[in-house]
């Protein structure tokens, strides 16, 4: 990775997509155990990438890192070696580069905030960055950043522009199939069973989740893949 040197810090936002419809599929027990399990993988890999955990606030957490390069490898890295997982919910990235104030180990400003907005806007397994993470990370080795043009954002005065970070070459739209009732990934090979609704094939991780989707497939189709 080649880039000009960068003074401000870059924040990221990761979290669990989906993580309601997880809660309400599993109940408050499991949902905390799979948060608290994807906290301990983020963790993981934080050092390998010149980041720290500033929070974790329910199942998000809140990252600094001084690389914006490093940063969006992070992003990346947390989305394809912790999202993919079978029977784990698809997560998502968010992050911004700017100024901000520290305060006793955690961090505020319009940064920050920006960063948690940019993350609330992505999908299941992506992983968004705005102009100014773009222009502070130079030149990135193998991974493409693709316009997703401006945004606008509560609280925010100006759109701002957004870019998705994907490996080069990498097809979109690749990995798990998601179980549509509590939005977990899940390995066909292992997973519970399929039903077939509109042409449409679904993947479930427990015959509950299949039990629950036949009741009323218009209700878990319409809900969409991204989001909590």
């Amino acid at each position: 990775m080649h880039r000009a040197e960068a003074h401000e810090p870059t924040f990221l936002f990761a979290d669990l997509a989906g993580f309601t419809a997880l809660t309400e599929a599993m109940g408050d027990e499991e949902a905390a155990d799979v948060a608290a399990e994807f906290s301990t993988s983020v963790r993981e890999l934080l050092g390998d990438h010149h980041a720290q955990e500033v929070k974790t606030i329910g199942d998000a957490l809140m990252l600094h890192a001084r690389d914006p390069a490093r940063a969006v490898e992070l992003g990346l890295r947390i989305v394809e070696d912790v999202g993919s997982r079978h029977y784990f919910p698809v997560v998502r990235v968010g992050m911004h580069t700017g100024a901000a104030v520290e305060r006793t180990g955690d961090w505020f400003g319009a940064a920050v905030n920006l960063a948690a907005r940019v993350s609330a806007a992505a999908s299941g397994s992506e992983v968004l960055l705005t102009a100014a993470t773009r222009q502070a990370s130079g030149t990135l080795t193998g991974i493409a950043l693709h316009a997703r043009g401006r945004r606008s954002f509560r609280n925010v005065a100006e759109p701002v522009e957004i870019y998705a970070a994907a490996r080069t070459g990498a097809e979109t739209d690749v990995g798990l199939p998601i179980d549509p009732v509590c939005r977990m990934a899940v390995d066909p090979n292992h997973g519970a069973g399929q039903l077939v609704h509109d042409g449409v094939e679904y993947h479930f991780c427990s015959l509950a989740c299949a039990n629950a989707f036949s009741g009323n497939p218009a209700h878990y189709v319409s809900a969409g893949t991204g989001g909590d």
